[in-house]
């Protein structure tokens, strides 16, 4: 495919606001590519190179990129605010390049390190602008400046896989199924054209070390009773407050967080853990927590603050970390995935060398509903947030919400909720008084809704936060600032705010009940909202409308 058949698609895209009508320009794109092709768009088509957790950084800022679209660039920026727009006004060329001739260009940019590479970078961008036409300039500089704006997800381009293949959605649970085991979007798009055929023969895929698995969720429960009619005997395992990480073990360790993001190197102390303790080519997935002196468990703030880019060394020995494991997907090249709760316990067990970093998680048989009770009881007393009960012979849901797993948390004080909410900050206003010096007052909150792949807004939460966290919660979303409301934010006149964000920043949520609301657009609104925590997860696995109604009827059920 060329790269200006590529760059029309995506214009086309671009003034789209209906998610069907993507679903099948997305369709037409793909079933128009070859299946090389369709995995580099897959990248593409939302400014990556590869998956989040491996595509290289670009490292190009708008001054460089004004300094390479030449002398007339700067003017014309202050102008029109995008420098994709000053890219295609400004070039004049009628070349031609492949989607795979502009891949590999812009791998390159992105790779080159060094002294003097911001000059190459530049002198690289010079050379690949002056060999595409206009609308193919203006993408491919918003894709270096990380600021393409297609307004769809990876669910939407799943859809339209299953589109191109169908002519609907019938099969986008196959293809999804894929994706869950093996979450590259490209390699995902590339086995389904090779298919060439509506059955997807390479649908049943296992999973493959470096690609991280989608990870599994839990369901809620009001009682432990609730959990004994739903369960009857299980297993039940502490609910830790840490960091959960998937490990994939080779002749190296990777670690993927629940947002699939690579954070091997910021826990050096976890990988050599888990490098010492397990000889098997495997992937597990476990919780990272900090301890005390005398082993109990330390509250999420102490463990978040090792998650940094930077002073690595110095936080690991005032943060000292264990992993405690609780699940093995993959182990000598056997797809486990499917196998009973308990026979993946065993085999975990099986491959675990006692030592002091990896550990597995504490885990009860139960026999009885009163055990499930004491269980949750000693787990507390531990430190923890609570238990998860296990369906026995339950399979690994890799990426969805079911009753094989069920959490039960602790009460909170003056609270009709089961649980917290995880919550999408969508924009924020600017602070007044006191908060003024924080440039933040109050922030907009909202969940998720799969369906249409719009943000709904719950709250503004303008209390609660330390100063602390005021000012690390700005300095989060102050570069994710656009200029307009983004398109799939569904926002009524009541809750407008100074600025908007990116979908970007996920925080945990307590509230002492949820209450109809006529002003937020979720239909229901947070009594007493208040921060408990930063959360690693990306946009799209936060509190879903439907688990939001769930919710709801919880609430209802506790009272």
């Amino acid at each position: 495919m060329d790269f200006s058949v590529f760059s029309q698609y995506l214009q086309k895209l671009e003034a789209i606001a209906s998610r069907n009508e993507m679903t099948v320009v997305l369709a037409q794109m793909f079933a128009e590519a070859s299946a090389e092709d369709a995995r580099l768009i897959s990248y593409l088509c939302q400014g990556k190179l590869g998956p989040a957790y491996k595509s290289p950084d670009f490292g190009i800022a708008d001054k460089s990129m004004v300094k390479a679209l030449g002398p007339e660039a700067e003017k014309l920026f202050k102008q029109k605010g995008d420098l994709g727009l000053v890219a295609q006004e400004l070039n004049t060329g009628k070349g031609k390049m492949s989607v795979k001739q502009v891949y590999d260009k812009l791998w390159e940019i992105a790779t080159i390190s060094g002294t003097g590479s911001q000059d190459k970078k530049q002198q690289l961008i010079i050379n690949l602008l002056a060999e595409v036409d206009p609308v193919s300039a203006k993408y491919i500089v918003k894709m270096i400046l990380g600021k393409l704006r297609t307004g769809f997800s990876d669910m939407t381009i799943l859809d339209s896989l299953s589109w191109m293949l169908s002519g609907n959605k019938k099969l986008k649970p196959q293809i999804e199924s894929m994706y869950n085991v093996r979450a590259d979007l490209g390699e995902i798009a590339e086995m389904v054209k090779n298919s060439k055929n509506q059955k997807l023969k390479n649908s049943k895929i296992s999973p493959e070390i470096g690609t991280p698995i989608l990870m599994a969720k839990c369901e809620r429960a009001v009682t432990t009773f609730d959990i004994w009619e739903r369960l009857d005997k299980c297993a039940v395992e502490y609910k830790l407050d840490g960091l959960r990480i998937q490990a994939h073990i080779n002749k190296t360790v990777t670690l993927f967080s629940r947002g699939l993001e690579n954070v091997t190197s910021m826990y050096p102390d976890i990988c050599e853990g888990l490098a010492r303790q397990i000889k098997h080519n495997c992937i597990v997935e476990g919780e990272m927590i900090a301890l005390d002196k005398n082993g109990r468990f330390l509250p999420f703030q102490e463990t978040v603050q090792r998650k940094r880019k930077y002073d690595i060394l110095e936080m690991l020995e005032s943060v000292p970390l264990k992993i405690f494991l609780f699940d093995v997907l993959l182990l000598d090249g056997s797809n486990v995935i499917n196998e009973a709760n308990e026979t993946r316990r065993k085999l975990l067990e099986s491959i675990v060398i006692p030592g002091d970093t990896v550990k597995l998680m504490i885990r009860n048989k139960i026999e009885k509903e009163i055990e499930i009770e004491e269980f949750f009881q000693e787990s507390l007393k531990a430190g923890t947030e609570g238990i998860i009960a296990k369906k026995l012979d339950g399979g690994y849901a890799a990426g969805a919400r079911d009753f094989n797993w069920i959490k039960y948390k602790k009460s909170y004080q003056q609270s009709a909720l089961s649980d917290t909410l995880d919550v999408v900050v969508m924009g924020y206003d600017e602070g007044q008084g006191k908060r003024s010096k924080f440039g933040i007052g109050d922030f907009l909150a909202g969940v998720y809704d799969p369906e249409s792949e719009k943000y709904f807004t719950i709250a503004k939460v303008g209390t609660g936060l330390t100063d602390k966290e005021w000012i690390e919660l700005r300095s989060m979303i102050y570069e994710l600032r656009t200029k307009n409301k983004p398109e799939n934010y569904e926002v009524s006149n009541q809750m407008k705010c100074d600025h908007w964000v990116e979908p970007k920043v996920v925080v945990e949520l307590l509230a002492d009940e949820i209450t109809k609301s006529p002003m937020h657009t979720s239909g229901y609104a947070l009594r007493f909202p208040r921060l408990v925590s930063f959360r690693e997860k990306k946009p799209t696995d936060a509190t879903s409308m439907k688990e939001l109604e769930k919710m709801v009827k919880l609430q209802k059920d506790r009272r």
